[in-house]
């Protein structure tokens, strides 16, 4: 059927655009002993596509304000290279560390706290930087969190005040495994904490060339016109979806008057992905 077709198809595209093929990559499972417990609020904010794309884009693009967690980028990866493998790698230690085993999450926790503690440097104005700093990693943590579930806010279903507070709760283990302190486990909290580091951010030409490859990327699998326009889509969403003062600093405009529409294309693009993957599609 025509609809098994498509349906097989949009979720070949997307399971080529989050699992490195080439290395044998395959969909993370939901196994029996999770990190972070079946039925949680982050379950349901991590499983959706579309929204988890548009949250993890406005992610690092808020992320790189920080001169520190600029730095890890910018002098200890090829992301003008491979920035779609950062974001790659990125998304899959969610997944595993939201619906893999336990064994398993603590591994790709290991495996990240390994890689941090190799990473260190100085910011253009003389201050040192680790990637392993305890506050460091709770500013990349909060950014990171308030976004993925911001983006679910806007783009997926409506959460209480609990169910948001409930969120923090669910991920802060994980950031407290990677060595994050402090560590919010409140909507109020965390929003707090993102705007205790507002002194400290900045918007140089560092950060906005990584921004502006990040909004840049289109990806090799998707082929087709209208998946790229949808990859394009999901960057303007992202941007909409900072903070204004985020905005201001990286230069950036909001939608204005076509935020309406953007935001329908994108609920659109997140409704078709739903579709794709709420039934396996027939041989």
């Amino acid at each position: 059927m025509v609809t098994d077709a498509l349906r097989r198809a949009l979720i070949g595209e997307v399971r080529a655009l989050f699992n490195d093929q080439a290395r044998g990559e395959q969909p993370v499972q939901r196994a029996a002993d999770p990190f972070i417990p079946a039925g949680s609020v982050a379950w349901r904010v991590h499983g959706d596509v579309t929204t988890m794309m548009v949250g993890g884009v406005a992610a690092l693009l808020l992320q790189m304000l920080h001169p520190g967690a600029l730095g890890g980028v910018w002098d200890h990866s090829d992301f003008r290279r491979d920035m779609r493998g950062r974001l790659r790698r990125t998304a899959r230690f969610i997944a595993v560390t939201t619906y893999g085993s336990r064994a398993s999450a603590l591994a790709a926790i290991a495996h990240v706290r390994g890689i941090h503690a190799k990473v260190g440097g100085v910011q253009p104005d003389g201050t040192p930087y680790r990637a392993d700093d305890p506050r460091l990693l709770a500013w990349v943590h909060v950014a990171g969190s308030l976004c993925f579930l911001d983006a679910w806010r806007r783009f997926g279903t409506p959460l209480s005040a609990a169910e948001q507070d409930a969120y923090f709760a669910d991920v802060a283990p994980v950031a407290e495994a990677l060595g994050a302190e402090p560590v919010p486990r409140t909507r109020r909290e965390a929003e707090a904490l993102l705007a205790s580091f507002r002194p400290d951010l900045v918007a140089d030409h560092r950060a906005r060339e990584v921004a502006r490859i990040v909004l840049a990327q289109r990806a090799e699998q998707l082929r087709d016109v209208p998946a790229a326009a949808a990859q394009g889509l999901i960057g303007r969403a992202a941007i909409d979806l900072l903070p204004g003062w985020a905005r201001k600093m990286h230069g950036f405009t909001g939608s204005g008057v076509a935020r309406p529409a953007v935001d329908a294309l994108t609920l659109g693009v997140a409704g078709t992905l739903r579709w794709a993957f709420s039934a396996p599609a027939r041989a």
